[in-house]
C-alpha cells in the first residue's frame, strides 16, 4: 500500500514510526497476551504509560513540579468553558481575538458572566496578523491561542505579562520549545502534533489549582478533581495516551523540540518562498511577520476557480487534506511535525508546476 501525504489540518498526520509501532503491539502489548485497549486504566501496565506520557511531556518542555500536567477529554472546546470556570475570580479576564477559536473561548468566557475585556484583536483584516498589543499586570487571566489553524498566523513568541497567561496550543504543541515564565496554562487537542483525537493535555501552574470561580461549579469541570485522581477520575481514552506516550518518545529520539523547530521552520521556509516567488499567482493570507510554520495558507488570486482543481489534481498525486477552511477558502496545508521535509518538497514540486501550467 502507497501512503499519502496527510497535509490535514487535524486530525493530522501521525508519524510513521509510531504508527508502526503500535501496529506491532497491537493485538499483543509486548508480549503480555492482551492489546493495550483491552486493559484496566487502574492497571500497573497503563499506569506506566500514563505516567511516562506527562514526564516526556516535562522533558520536551523542560517544565518541573511547580506544573502539573492532565490529560482530560472534551477537546479544546470544553476548555473553553473551564478555564474561566476555575481560573476567573471576580476581576478581568483579558483576551487576544486573533480568530475563529479565540472568538468561540470569548463567548463561552461571556456565557459564564466573565467580565470579558478584548484587548487586541485582528479581525479589521480577516485575521491575517498578530496584533501588537500588552496585557495588564492584574487581569484574573490573559489569553491567547498561539497558532491560528485557519489562517496560517503564529505568534513568534508568548506575550509577557504579570497576569497568568492562558495559552491555546492546539496547533503548535510540540512543534518548538516555549518560555514558561508567564504561562499559567498550557493546553490543546493531541490530534495535530501530539497522536490521535480524544486526548486534551492541559499543563496548569500550581499556585492556580486552588482557584474556582464559583463553588457551584460540578466537581467534574474542576481542575482540582483530576489533579488529585491523577487524570484517571474517570475511564481515560487509554489507547490516545498510548499512542501520545509513543509521539512524546518520537520527538525525543529526534532530539527534543529545538530541534523540531528547526525542522518546521525549514518545512515552512520551504513553502513561503515558493508563494512569494510565484509572481503572484499564490498569495498567502497571512503576513509576512505573523505567518505560521505550522499551517500554510494561500490563494490563487488570478482565479480562484483554480483552487479546487489544485485541490483535487494534487490528491490524484498523493497528496491529502489541502482544501482550506470553509471560514477563509482557498488552500492550507498542515505542515505538522509528522509531515517530513520530503513531503513538502513534493508539495513545492507540484505547486511550481501547477503555476506553471496554468499562469
Amino acid at each position: 500500500m502507497s501512503r499519502k501525504i496527510n497535509f490535514s489540518a487535524g486530525p493530522s498526520a501521525i508519524p510513521l514510526d509510531v504508527l508502526e509501532h503500535a501496529k506491532a503491539e497491537f493485538t499483543d502489548y509486548r508480549g503480555e497476551g492482551y492489546s493495550i485497549m483491552e486493559i484496566s486504566h487502574r492497571s500497573k501496565t497503563f499506569e506506566e504509560i500514563h505516567f511516562g506520557a506527562m514526564d516526556k511531556i516535562r522533558k520536551l518542555y523542560g517544565i518541573g513540579d511547580e506544573y502539573e500536567i492532565l490529560f482530560l477529554q472534551g477537546g479544546a472546546h470544553l476548555q473553553f468553558s473551564m478555564i474561566p470556570m476555575n481560573l476567573y475570580q471576580g476581576g478581568r479576564a483579558e483576551y487576544a481575538n486573533t480568530g475563529v477559536w479565540t472568538n468561540k473561548a470569548i463567548k463561552e468566557a461571556k456565557v459564564l458572566g466573565v467580565n470579558v475585556d478584548v484587548v487586541a484583536s485582528s479581525e479589521d483584516e480577516n485575521f491575517s496578523y498578530i496584533p501588537e498589543f500588552k496585557f495588564s499586570d492584574d487581569a484574573d487571566y490573559a489569553y491567547i491561542c498561539s497558532n491560528n489553524t485557519i489562517y496560517g498566523t503564529q505568534y513568534k513568541a508568548m506575550p509577557k505579562s504579570k497576569s497568568p497567561l492562558v495559552v491555546d496550543a492546539s496547533s503548535d504543541f510540540f512543534a518548538r520549545p516555549l518560555d514558561f515564565s508567564s504561562i499559567g496554562l498550557l493546553y490543546g487537542g493531541a490530534q495535530k502534533n501530539a497522536g490521535p483525537s480524544g486526548v486534551t493535555i492541559v499543563i496548569l501552574r500550581k499556585d492556580l489549582v486552588d482557584r474556582v470561580s464559583s463553588q457551584n461549579v460540578p466537581m467534574f469541570l474542576r481542575y482540582k478533581t483530576h489533579i488529585e485522581a491523577n487524570s484517571l477520575y474517570n475511564t481515560p481514552p487509554t489507547f490516545g495516551i498510548y499512542l501520545l506516550n509513543l509521539t512524546m518518545q518520537y520527538l525525543l529520539d529526534l532530539g527534543g523540540l529545538a530541534e523540531v523547530e528547526k525542522i518546521n521552520a525549514k518545512k515552512a521556509s520551504t513553502l513561503y518562498s515558493i508563494i512569494d516567488s510565484s509572481n503572484g499567482f499564490y498569495v498567502g493570507h497571512a503576513k509576512k511577520s505573523s505567518r505560521s510554520d505550522m499551517n500554510v495558507s494561500f490563494t490563487i488570486p488570478k482565479d480562484h476557480a483554480l483552487e479546487p482543481v489544485f485541490v483535487e489534481e494534487a490528491l490524484k498525486e498523493g497528496m491529502l487534506g489541502l482544501k482550506g477552511h470553509r471560514h477563509l477558502g482557498g488552500i492550507r496545508a498542515s505542515i505538522y511535525n509528522a509531515v517530513s521535509q520530503s513531503d513538502v518538497e513534493k508539495l513545492g514540486e507540484f505547486m511550481r508546476e501547477f503555476a506553471r501550467k496554468h499562469s
